[in-house]
Formats: C-alpha cells, sequence, structure tokens
C-alpha cells in the first residue's frame, strides 16, 4: 500500500538542523499521521507520498518550506502582570529560555521563549523554534494503512473534536504526534504542556 491521502503512515526519522539532531522517533514509537489532512509540513508530506512501507526517505528544507524565516516583529513584550496565577506573580515561569503556552487577541493558544524577563515586562520570541532553520531528515516508511471513518472524523488523537470532547480541551489543537520541541508537524498543545501562566487549555 502505498502513502497517498487518507492513509495512515507511521515513520521513524531523525531531524538535523545545524549539525545537530534537533527531534526523532523512532521504529518502535514511530510517528503517525493521516497523509494529506495538514497535520505535517506540505513538503514533508510530499516527499513522503508514494513510497510504501519499508522505504527510506532522506530530504532537507528550506527555512521558507519549513516554518518559515525568522521574523523579529513576532518578539513581544508582555507585562509582568500576565504572568500571575491567582493574584500571584508566578515566578517559577519567568526563566530565559522556557517556552510558555499563551492566548492571543482571537483567543488561540500560541507558543512563545521568553527571552528576558525584567521589572516591569517580559520579551517573549513567538517565532517557531525552527523557524530560519534548514531542517534536514532521513527516516523510513514503517507503516500504511487506510484510516478508519472515525479516525477521519476524529482525527488519530481526537485533534478533530469540539474542544469539550478532545484532549483536555485545549482548543481542538491537541494531538500526540509531536516529538520534543522540533515537531515536524502542527499543533499548539501537547497536552503536558504546563498551561499555567495565561494559557487556556486547561
Amino acid at each position: 500500500m502505498k502513502v497517498d491521502k487518507e492513509k495512515v503512515v507511521a515513520v521513524s526519522y531523525e531531524l538535523e538542523v545545524e549539525g545537530k539532531i534537533a527531534d526523532k522517533a523512532v521504529a518502535e514509537a514511530p510517528l503517525e499521521y493521516i497523509h494529506g489532512t495538514g497535520m505535517l509540513l506540505p513538503k514533508f508530506e510530499s516527499a513522503l507520498a508514494g513510497k510504501v512501507a519499508g522505504d527510506s526517505f532522506e530530504f532537507t528544507l528550506t527555512p521558507e518550506e519549513g516554518y518559515g524565516t525568522y521574523n523579529p516583529g513576532y518578539l513581544a513584550r508582555i507585562p509582568i502582570e500576565a504572568f500571575q496565577v491567582d493574584g500571584k506573580l508566578a515566578t517559577e515561569l519567568l526563566q530565559a529560555g522556557r517556552m510558555l503556552p499563551m492566548l492571543n487577541s482571537e483567543g488561540q493558544v500560541v507558543r512563545g521563549v521568553i527571552v528576558e524577563v525584567g521589572e516591569k515586562d517580559v520579551t517573549m520570541d513567538f517565532n517557531h523554534p525552527m523557524a530560519g532553520k534548514t531542517l534536514h531528515f532521513t527516516g523510513k516508511v514503517e507503516a500504511v494503512r487506510d484510516a478508519t471513518e472515525k479516525e477521519l472524523k476524529e482525527g488519530l488523537h481526537g485533534e478533530y473534536l469540539p474542544p469539550e470532547e478532545g484532549c483536555g480541551g485545549c482548543h481542538g489543537g491537541c494531538h500526540r504526534g509531536c516529538h520534543d520541541e522540533g515537531e515536524c508537524h502542527k499543533g499548539d498543545c501537547d497536552g503536558d504542556c504546563g498551561c499555567e501562566g495565561g494559557c487556556d487549555c486547561k
């Protein structure tokens, strides 16, 4: 069976960025996705199209094909009061380099990295961690099967369900296909994000 639209595909892979392994999924715990539904980067999916179980792959994505170029406009200063929990400043969260889920003006969950903590505000970077990076993937197609009607309707991990039915109510954006911070697919919250400090996915 070939990788095609509405097939459930399982892959093991390594993602190399700037000479280091940034992300991986092993054969015993592969990344699974439904092909053609936008769960992964479009160029990632197109590179796997037509392959069968047992086929290996290797390809490189430019920043434009991956997570885009780095945008300085995605740096934001947020009043430190926004990081209060029950009226108290969540100082344990305010550490440079820490990634936090936040709510944007549309009520969507977005992830940002704390760059600097000041007395009055916190500078956060909302660029994707892989923005501006060239992504080199190597891996193997472990399995290909037809998606069930339930999976096509609800998603592999309930990501298409309404918040009250899905994974913890995280705006329907939760799915367990991610591996660490360099995930090669789209998703807002992995269900273990520690949703304090302005995140509404409780």
